[in-house]
């Protein structure tokens, strides 16, 4: 049965592709309708998971959408998409708009890689140029630490990474190469070694919690893997004292419109970039197909309306049903909100400075919320969602400047800190992060690794 549903799937994605070169998708801009943002209408042949697609096309191309009207009942998408600018600016630049119509139907069109099957929501191919590691399990205090730690033991230089932690659940998406080589690593006793030491940190000493980690060589979207690595681990499921962190707490409403055959799901929280791509991503993820919807963030306020049937054609069908895709709405909503105070790092890039700043960050008593670690060229730009030990972001004036006093002033940037005041430049952010006084503590010691 499984052989024959995988070609049944094949033979859908086959046909999809026929279809989208029969009826290539069609991308118009227009600049003239609305006084304060670009309008974007896309059409296509309708396909299972289109309007996921093209909203991270949208997400990736760093655009914010302030409305959308979206309708895909039959055979045919269309979608109307007032989009700006990071700076909340329409784009009048003509080379911008093209890239953008050309950057879509690269994305859309019948040859491109971007194709979801039904069976496989996320494609992973073979790359040289990083190992791929995946990581959900229990949240804990340093938890990043150690694992930057093991992995600069384990000789990997960690070059791009993002991790979430919500509900006292954690999730790493981390692109790693050979600290000698700078390519993927390919030795299969070497990855299983790596995946087994990264295992042994995630569990902890809490040995009931499930951890899964996978080592690979892959490509993925990260913030896509990580929507449904989350919710596999089901950190949607919480006591209500666990919403007491969240402020404002999103409303989200599903009720079934019987004589269509609907369920309607409506969405009102705070705005903030990528809202929409989170809320899609999780309607996407439960297999449920949206046919019509509309979108309004130009206030304060997002709100948020979708028509919704399962894959298999039917609206929610229990009150089970009901509150679990409630409840994984508001996790989706939840993951980017919880975060901390920001703090953005920027210098030089070097194997084991992940593990050097996030182990500062331990020892000063923070717990790092949220992670975006990337390699810019030689350059390492990193930001992190810091909490004291408290669980507040409200953290201690004092505290802050001793960590960039130990780090470098110039490197660590402090981001939204109310008390917070610009300190002197120091002689040279190389003086902390380079020099011989600023060693890795034993992994031994950490308790890391076994003997």
């Amino acid at each position: 049965d499984g052989e024959t549903s995988c070609s049944s799937w094949d033979s859908d994605d086959e046909y999809q592709k026929f279809i989208q070169k029969m009826n290539p998708p069609r991308v118009v801009i227009d600049n003239t309708s609305c006084k304060n943002a670009t309008v974007v209408h896309v059409d296509s042949a309708n396909k299972y998971g289109i309007l996921l697609e093209v909203v991270q096309v949208l997400t990736e191309l760093q655009l914010i959408v302030k409305k959308a009207y979206i309708s895909s009942d039959g055979g045919w998408f269309m979608d109307v998409f007032n989009v700006t600018d990071q700076n909340g600016q329409k784009i009048m630049d003509e080379s911008v708009l093209d890239e953008i119509v050309k950057y879509i139907h690269k994305c859309l069109g019948a040859d491109s890689c971007f194709l979801p099957s039904r069976r496989r929501s996320v494609g992973v191919e073979p790359s040289s140029d990083y190992t791929l590691i995946e990581l959900t399990g229990t949240d804990r205090p340093g938890l990043l630490s150690e694992v930057s730690a093991v992995l600069t033991n384990l000789e990997c230089n960690v070059v791009n990474a993002e991790v979430w932690t919500h509900n006292k659940r954690a999730a790493a998406v981390m692109q790693v190469t050979d600290r000698k080589t700078g390519l993927a690593i390919s030795d299969t006793q070497r990855l299983a070694r790596i995946k087994e030491r990264l295992s042994y940190v995630f569990k902890g000493s809490n040995r009931s919690q499930d951890t899964k980690t996978t080592v690979t060589m892959g490509i993925t979207h990260t913030e896509r893997r990580l929507h449904q690595m989350m919710l596999e681990d089901r950190d949607y499921e919480r006591y209500d004292k666990d919403r007491t962190n969240v402020n404002p707490t999103p409303v989200v409403s599903v009720v079934n419109w019987l004589d269509k055959d609907y369920s309607v799901v409506n969405i009102r929280c705070k705005d903030r970039p990528k809202l929409l791509f989170d809320t899609v991503c999780t309607l996407t993820d439960m297999q449920y197909v949206v046919f019509h919807g509309s979108v309004d963030s130009e206030g304060p306020e997002a709100y948020q309306e979708y028509y919704i049937r399962h894959i298999d054609g039917s609206p929610v069908n229990s009150e089970a049903e009901r509150q679990r895709v409630i409840q994984c709405l508001e996790a989706a909503i939840e993951r980017r909100v919880s975060e901390g105070l920001k703090l953005e790092l920027s210098t030089g890039d070097r194997v084991g400075l992940l593990s050097d700043v996030t182990r500062i960050f331990r020892e000063n008593g923070l717990t790092v919320t949220r992670a975006e670690v990337s390699t810019r060229g030689d350059k390492a730009v990193n930001t992190f969602y810091v909490r004291d030990a408290a669980g507040s972001s409200a953290v201690d004036l004092k505290t802050l400047e001793a960590i960039r006093q130990e780090i470098g002033q110039t490197v660590l940037q402090v981001k939204g800190h109310p008390d917070h005041r610009k300190s002197p430049p120091q002689e040279s952010p190389s003086r902390f992060l380079f020099s011989s006084l600023f060693r890795p503590r034993s992994l031994y010691s950490l308790g890391l690794i076994r003997s």
